[in-house]
């Protein structure tokens, strides 16, 4: 049972590649809602479409390698490009002409891109934990090595493409609790996790190799050409790309026009699941003001 169905569930296919969308309410601003890792599906913005949606036209997808859409092996079919073009199909498909973007985590990257070469069809972008490698990782990460054999192991050494081979579950139940870290995340730990669930991790494998080059500069590149109102919101306490300073206005460069707020106390994703908690804030309605 959800609190709002689609008006509109459909699939529109690009170079092979099928991928499922929906679309709700009918209002006149749209904001389209970018997908993440291919960890997860469009079901984890459950919490504020049927808010939205009574408000504007939402439009939502799965990407490649999660829910209803296709997951190819090839590791070059989940660029940051392609995601980007998968979403203009949609919006497409859907009869969107342009949107403001709601982006999580690596949605940061198919956002940013869209931003910077079709601005025409973003009227303006969120970004919440945006995952861009713009900042050192979190010190207990640097024991990654992706695509090495490692023993037995144990916290981020399960970030690697050997260990999603043979206990793929195993590394989703560690990963999911690094997302949620707040007390009483029991259900949005259990939602993420049937969703990861229901990937594997080749897929996954062959995601993470495609946004390789979606390293520091090219993103630098990507955000100088930013030129739509930004809103960015991070958590303090985000345990998978690690916390923003308190004041990110004063401690963070940012391109003009941007509004940086920092969740205290918040992990990464946290704002992504309250109900409508991005965009009730005062910041976000005097940018939807602006759009």
């Amino acid at each position: 049972m959800r609190a709002r169905y689609p008006d509109c569930d459909a699939i529109v296919a690009r170079d092979g590649v099928e991928i499922r969308y929906e679309r709700y309410g009918q209002g006149r601003l749209a904001i389209l809602l970018l997908p993440a890792w291919s960890l997860v599906h469009s079901r984890y913005w459950k919490m504020q479409i049927p808010y939205l949606a009574r408000h504007f036209t939402v439009v939502c997808f799965d990407g490649r390698g999660s829910g209803g859409s296709d997951r190819p092996a090839d590791a070059s079919a989940y660029s940051d490009a392609v995601f980007a073009s998968d979403a203009l199909a949609v919006m497409d498909a859907a009869g969107i002409g342009s949107a403001v973007l709601v982006s999580v985590s690596r949605g940061a990257l198919w956002a940013l891109r869209l931003c910077a070469e079709h601005p025409d069809r973003v009227l303006g972008a969120v970004f919440i934990a945006p995952t861009a490698r713009l900042m050192p990782p979190l010190a207990e990460r640097r024991v990654e090595r992706f695509d090495e054999v490692i023993d037995d192991p144990v916290g981020w050494q399960t970030y690697n493409a050997h260990y999603w081979k043979t206990h793929y579950p195993e590394f989703v139940a560690f990963f999911v609790r690094r997302i949620f870290t707040e007390p009483h995340s029991t259900k949005q730990v259990e939602d993420a996790t049937g969703w990861a669930l229901e990937t594997d991790g080749e897929t996954l494998t062959a995601a993470d190799r495609g946004i390789e080059r979606c390293d520091a500069a090219a993103t630098r590149r990507l955000a100088a050409r930013l030129a739509c109102p930004v809103l960015v919101i991070h958590g303090t306490d985000d345990a998978v790309r690690g916390g923003w300073p308190a004041n990110p206005r004063t401690s963070s460069p940012r391109p003009a026009g941007t509004t940086c707020t920092a969740s205290r106390r918040c992990a990464g994703w946290t704002r992504s699941w309250w109900p409508t908690s991005w965009c009730s804030r005062r910041s976000s309605r005097r940018a939807a003001t602006t759009w």
